[in-house]
């Protein structure tokens, strides 16, 4: 029986995966690299451990994968955040799923600071059992950790739980965790894309979802 549903947030819950992909694309530009942004954005879902060295070469990224990753979360927190907006239902969709016995825990690979905001922006405050980000991982999806301390943080086994994500690095990382995983539509990124990277079902997004959960994965028994 599923007892837990384990979200991911950027362009799963918030409206965000442009935003991420011109901030990353200006901080790269700042730092004397230029890149394009369909490129870019393709990346986004990772953190920024694991997007880095897809643009950066490794003798450089070593001199300043700090300096860089401070300048985009600045630089996203000043000017991108407050462009952030929630899809539809999504306070909806987890009254339902709670209503259901379900726990929820959000895993992201956002900063702790930017989860706050989204969940305000999002309006679950107070609708989550736990939640992860990337401070919880040693390593960014589509490695597993962010969704293994999600099933921590919850006591479930991975077969107890699934993953709700939007990109096929969500994919990825769940399926090296164990779990199932439901795709959004929502991010941007293709059907296909997401059912090669191992999604079981694929939903419009959340509103999707939250009409039709009961032909969904998160109430399986």
């Amino acid at each position: 029986m599923i007892k837990g549903v384990i979200f991911d947030v950027d362009g799963t819950l918030v409206d965000s995966v442009d935003l991420h992909a011109a901030a990353w694309q200006e901080a790269f530009r700042h730092f004397g690299q230029e890149t394009d942004f369909a490129e870019v954005r393709s990346q986004i879902g990772k953190g920024g451990d694991q997007l880095l060295p897809v643009f950066i070469p490794p003798n450089r990224l070593e001199q300043i994968q700090g300096e860089i990753e401070k300048f985009r979360h600045d630089l996203f927190k000043d000017k991108y955040l407050s462009q952030v907006r929630a899809f539809p239902h999504v306070p909806d969709l987890f009254n339902r799923v709670r209503g259901n016995g379900r726990r929820i825990v959000l895993a992201s690979s956002a900063k702790a600071d930017e989860l706050a905001a989204y969940k305000r922006i999002a309006g679950i405050d107070g609708l989550t059992d736990a939640e992860t980000s990337s401070d919880d991982a040693d390593k960014s999806k589509p490695h597993p950790d962010i969704f293994v301390a999600a099933l921590d943080r919850v006591g479930l086994e991975p077969h107890q739980a699934v993953v709700v994500g939007d990109t096929p690095w969500d994919a990825k990382a769940a399926n090296k965790a164990g779990i199932a995983m439901i795709g959004v539509l929502c991010g941007g990124f293709a059907e296909a894309d997401l059912r090669d990277a191992g999604c079981v079902q694929i939903f419009r997004d959340p509103e999707d979802l939250w009409r039709n959960l009961e032909g969904s994965l998160l109430l399986k028994d």
